[in-house]
């Protein structure tokens, strides 16, 4: 295949993918109630958004996720091993892959997967000037859809790292789905690092998602202009208003927008109707307890192996091997 070839047909699967993804926009726009799936925070203003709403002194997953991994991070070497590749779905900024990859004895490589450009090139650029020695392939995907893996660095084993608590975004089906999907692309002596926000007071978990600076107001908003800007959307942020509401049957946080008033938005050569006071879904956030997430997990295929928590057991650091 010539070089103008492989770039037209590049092009070509690229617009089948957007449309593809415009109709699964679409669909969840018209649901009831209507929802947008979370990966649509994170343009690039949503990402640094982000960062901002992990210093918030409400938002506690950060800071305590972190002071666990820094606690244990001899003991989670040691469950490691020596020349494991490192592969992190959703990376992000990778601010806490630097505590893992420092415990850990000759780490054979490091594998970030992430949909942000700009802040995978950033991250790469930060690790390969930290770590010189240290093998970085990045790839720059939607984790949650099939990924294609670069030539990997010799290795006696992989890890899947996969802090944030990022798994409560997903409903059960889908949380079991992607650990499954992680659970093969493991091998049989593989190991998965996950972060798991347990269950707490609901003042607590509304707080940390809805801060008094209004950031995560700010970064959920975003979402909307996002979808303007990826599918020629005409959304207008000012009609809707950042919510969050603990839901204590299906044991989860939720994101939501609520419609100011009544107006029509266009999406894709759709006219869709919002009413005054409906909700738009915008991101689930699970909590589990230790024995609830450890059933889960067995479903994927895994059991827990160790389990880390803060004093106040407000979140886990949990390591799973494949059964």
């Amino acid at each position: 295949m010539t070089a103008m070839a492989a770039t037209a047909r590049s092009g070509m699967a690229s617009t089948v993918e957007r449309h593809e993804e415009a109709l699964e926009v679409l669909r969840g726009l018209q649901a009831e109630p209507r929802r947008v799936s979370p990966r649509y925070f994170y343009d690039d203003r949503g990402s640094r958004l982000f960062e901002e709403i992990c210093r918030q002194p409400e938002y506690y997953l950060t800071r305590t996720e972190t002071l666990i991994l820094k606690r244990n991070a001899e003991a989670i070497g040691a469950e490691a091993g020596v020349d494991t590749l490192i592969i992190e779905p959703g990376s992000g900024s990778a601010e806490k892959t630097g505590i893992l990859l420092s415990a850990l004895k000759r780490p054979a490589g490091y594998v970030p997967i992430e949909i942000c450009r700009e802040q995978l090139q950033e991250s790469r650029n930060r690790l390969r000037s930290t770590y010189p020695g240290l093998p970085v392939q990045p790839v720059c995907a939607d984790f949650t859809r099939p990924v294609s893996l670069p030539p990997m660095p010799p290795h006696q084993r992989r890890l899947i790292f996969f802090p944030g608590s990022t798994i409560g975004n997903f409903d059960v089906e889908e949380a079991v789905a992607l650990l499954s999907g992680f659970r093969k692309l493991l091998g049989s002596d593989g190991l998965l690092l996950i972060g798991v926000d347990l269950v707490k007071s609901r003042e607590r978990l509304e707080r940390a998602y809805d801060d008094a600076a209004g950031v995560t107001a700010r970064f959920n908003l975003n979402l909307l202009d996002h979808l303007n800007s990826r599918f020629g959307a005409d959304f207008d942020r000012r009609q809707f208003q950042h919510a969050a509401a603990w839901c204590a049957e299906q044991g989860r946080i939720e994101m939501q927008l609520w419609v100011r008033r009544s107006h029509v938005v266009r999406f894709c050569n759709h006219e869709l109707r919002f009413v005054a006071g409906e909700k738009l879904v915008t991101e689930w956030s699970h909590k589990y307890t230790v024995k609830g997430f450890a059933g889960l997990a067995a479903r994927a295929g895994f059991r827990q192996t160790c389990v880390w928590t803060d004093p106040g057991s407000w979140f886990s650091v949990q390591c799973l091997s494949p059964l």
